[in-house]
């Protein structure tokens, strides 16, 4: 595809008989396209951002979306610079395509992804890597024709004056990298926050689209048949068309597509700064279900097996002051208020609308037992990684509790590493004991025994068990795209203490009484590691 040449001699007249007859003096065309270039840039830019961003959502793992995704649209854009080049002799026409496409398929990308994923991410079957797939495909295609934009915009500009080659790159490029980086602050600060990934990538579709349209059909129309100014014409207007009304219909299809994803049952669903949080039912007798970006968190039907399993066996001991790292749904602590003699329970949670909603739902407030009416109850905001490294040296807890979502989903990462378990081990008072929730064991067993291995390896001795639950069907791990698992649904614990005997799985002899978890039990979930010798998981070498 790269043809082979010999470089021009000099003098060697340009493609173009005489330069392009425009409506304004050259200075200000040269000063259009290279507004038109920021734009351009800026809009590409929050493609590529908006698809690393709901990818990471819906499918899960940031890193592995973010790399699939640049690295296909990296290659693409090559491809696309070559292609680009059989349609520099009629430049304008084919940059004003290429930016009515690119709006149309930018501007609808999240919201086809988004209907992939709700109706059809459960078909399972050869289907299940359909969301992928597409998102591959959005990639390649939105790649192409972000790099068919710098030759055609290289023509356009050199058809207003003749300049080198090394000056004309220069400033297509300067006007191009500017507007990466207004297009990649703006969609974290502005875009996301304000409109939603959806309705976000829709207005860039449009930004993107007026550009390129006002460009070649107000600065070089000329260069164009009248035929080719219609068409081009009728085809923006479509295109306008087309994200205005998906615009307009945004709300409903988002509404419809959360039914299709999460049920019928929904009835609380709002985006905080942190994730998205959705509640299904809790009333009229129908189970409460909390959800966290899409994955299951509280189930209604047995969440009481979970949370008992994760508190109690840790409360036997002294108990007074209790730390809870996440749990900001309030359970953890509605478990640990259960057993008298204590004093403090500190929450460190990093997503403050969830305490908020755990404090004022009605359904919610009710299931954790209003906890944080409770005086003994004091809540932090802040990310439990930071807040441990600022509280440790200081802090002298019976109990740390780490309530925090499942190991492997990026975001978590840090808070499965030696480094956050030895910080957890500088905030235990003497005899203190921490436990961790570590995903599920029959369906990710290596990355259970990982968790254990990385707490040993912090000086902790370890006793790591399971408790069965009932499969609800629902991805609660880092991977949404996977379909249903076929295994027992299963949550996996590691009890710890420092010193070199394990702790021994038991409850308070005078506990409370509780309904779903007996010593009996607790000592048959005991488990012992099938597999030794697995590396520990750091900061810099993580291995989830």
């Amino acid at each position: 595809m790269i043809d082979p040449h010999a470089p021009a001699p000099p003098g060697t007249p340009p493609p173009w008989a005489a330069p392009a007859p425009l409506p304004v003096r050259p200075g200000t065309g040269r000063f259009l396209v290279l507004a038109c270039v920021f734009v351009c840039a800026a809009c590409g830019l929050v493609y590529e951002l908006e698809l690393v961003a709901l990818a990471s959502y819906l499918i899960g793992d940031s890193v592995t979306q973010a790399s699939v995704v640049l690295s296909v649209m990296v290659f693409a854009m090559g491809v696309g610079s070559l292609v680009a080049k059989r349609l520099r002799w009629r430049a304008a026409a084919g940059f004003g395509a290429v930016e009515a496409a690119l709006a149309l398929i930018g501007g609808c990308s999240a919201m086809a992804l988004y209907a992939v994923f709700a109706w059809t991410g459960a078909w399972g079957g050869l289907w299940s890597t359909g969301p992928r797939c597409l998102l591959v495909a959005f990639s390649l295609a939105i790649g192409l024709l972000i790099g068919a934009e710098v030759p055609l915009l290289m023509e356009l500009i050199q058809r207003i004056r003749r300049q080198d080659a090394g000056g004309a790159v220069a400033d297509l490029f300067a006007a191009d990298y500017v507007g990466a980086l207004v297009g990649g602050l703006a969609f974290p600060f502005l875009l996301l926050p304000l409109l939603g990934q959806l309705t976000g990538t829709l207005l860039t579709g449009t930004v993107n689209v007026v550009a390129g349209g006002a460009l070649v059909l107000g600065l070089f129309r000329r260069d164009l048949s009248r035929r080719a100014r219609w068409t081009l014409l009728v085809a923006n207007v479509t295109v306008l068309g087309v994200l205005a009304s998906a615009a307009v219909h945004v709300d409903d299809f988002e509404r419809a597509a959360r039914h299709a994803v999460y049920g019928d049952d929904v009835r609380v669903a709002l985006r905080t700064d942190v994730q998205e949080i959705v509640l299904t039912g809790g009333i009229h007798g129908r189970p409460l279900d909390l959800f966290l970006d899409g994955r299951l968190r509280v189930g209604g039907r047995d969440e009481r097996r979970y949370h008992e399993a994760l508190v109690h066996p840790a409360m036997n001991g002294p108990h007074a002051r209790v730390l809870i790292l996440g749990g900001g749904d309030g359970m953890a602590a509605r478990e640990v208020l259960r057993h008298t003699g204590v004093d403090r329970v500190d929450v460190v949670e990093l997503d403050a609308g969830l305490v908020r909603l755990a404090r004022h739902d009605p359904a919610l407030s009710t299931l954790n037992g209003h906890v944080y009416d409770d005086p003994h109850v004091h809540v932090v905001t802040a990310d439990a990684f930071c807040w441990l490294r600022r509280a440790a040296p200081l802090a002298a807890y019976d109990v740390v509790i780490a309530d925090l979502p499942d190991p492997g989903i990026t975001a978590s990462t840090k808070l499965y590493s030696e480094e956050f378990y030895g910080l957890a081990r500088r905030a235990l008072a003497p005899g203190g004991r921490l436990v961790a929730h570590a995903g599920p064991v029959q369906g990710r067993p290596r990355v259970f025994w990982t968790v254990a291995a990385t707490i040993r390896a912090a000086g902790l001795a370890t006793t790591p068990y399971r408790v069965l639950g009932h499969d609800p069907g629902f991805a609660a791990g880092p991977d949404r795209s996977a379909g249903e698992s076929r295994a027992p649904h299963d949550w996996g614990f590691v009890l710890a203490t420092e010193g070199p005997r394990a702790p021994r799985l038991r409850l308070s002899a005078d506990g409370p009484r509780l309904r779903t978890l007996t010593e009996r039990g607790l000592e048959r979930d005991a488990l012992e590691a099938p597999v030794t010798g697995l590396p520990a998981s750091t900061l810099v070498d993580p291995r989830y």
